[in-house]
């Protein structure tokens, strides 16, 4: 009777572990697709913190070489936007970035000292086909909002007479004190976005990747 109960019992694990490989295997299912969107978010806060490091660094060589470099901007902002975008590989910035070059100066009042625009410069390479006019991505500026741009990429709503004043360095200036200030646009595009469960989110990245770099 003992070796019967204990054949019995034998026989019955079998059962069990097949049961229990059966929730495990739907336990599974049920989480790979969740693992594979957190794999995929991961990556996707690993690109975003490439871009963006990218990116700040061509604005600071940018403004660099365009506070020290002393080169026209009339005539020679395209080709220093260029030199520094050239450094961006793998990013797309051909189609997917941007870069303002701002001159702001301090004007001294009765109000006490504020920044007022010189003259501002934008990404549009005529000569390469680059830029806003080879682009669709036309983010605006943070600095100042120009209203129209001539073909070389220069804003023609700023003229001697009418300067407009921006919240940049606002008080910080001396009267006269010039300073360069260097933006740079990224459109990052995320592998995985808008996705939702219930009242939790996906933590998002851009879509568009900014820095700002004075000198």
């Amino acid at each position: 009777m003992t070796q019967f109960r204990m054949r019995k019992s034998v026989m019955t694990v079998p059962k069990i572990r097949k049961s229990e490989r059966g929730v495990a295997a739907v336990e599974l299912a049920l989480l790979l697709p969740m693992l594979v969107i957190l794999a995929l978010c991961a990556i996707d806060g690993a690109r975003a913190l490439q871009a963006n490091i990218i990116m700040t660094n061509i604005g600071r060589e940018g403004a660099n070489l365009v506070a020290r470099g002393g080169t026209d901007l009339e005539d020679g902002s395209q080709d220093i936007i260029y030199a520094v975008m050239s450094s961006a590989p793998p990013l797309n910035v051909n189609q997917q970035g941007m870069m303002y070059i701002t001159r702001v100066m301090g004007v001294t009042g009765t109000g006490g000292t504020r920044s007022v625009v010189l003259d501002q410069y934008r990404w549009d390479d005529a000569a390469r086909n680059l830029g806003a006019r080879k682009s669709t991505y036309q983010p605006t500026s943070r600095v100042y909002a120009c209203g129209s741009w001539n073909s070389a990429g220069k804003c023609s709503s700023i003229s001697s007479a009418s300067r407009p004043a921006v919240s940049v360095l606002t008080g910080k200036l001396d009267d006269g004190e010039i300073v360069y200030v260097v933006e740079t646009f990224y459109k990052f595009d995320m592998l995985v976005s808008a996705f939702t469960f219930r009242k939790d989110a996906l933590p998002t990245f851009g879509p568009d990747l900014y820095s700002m770099s004075v000198f």
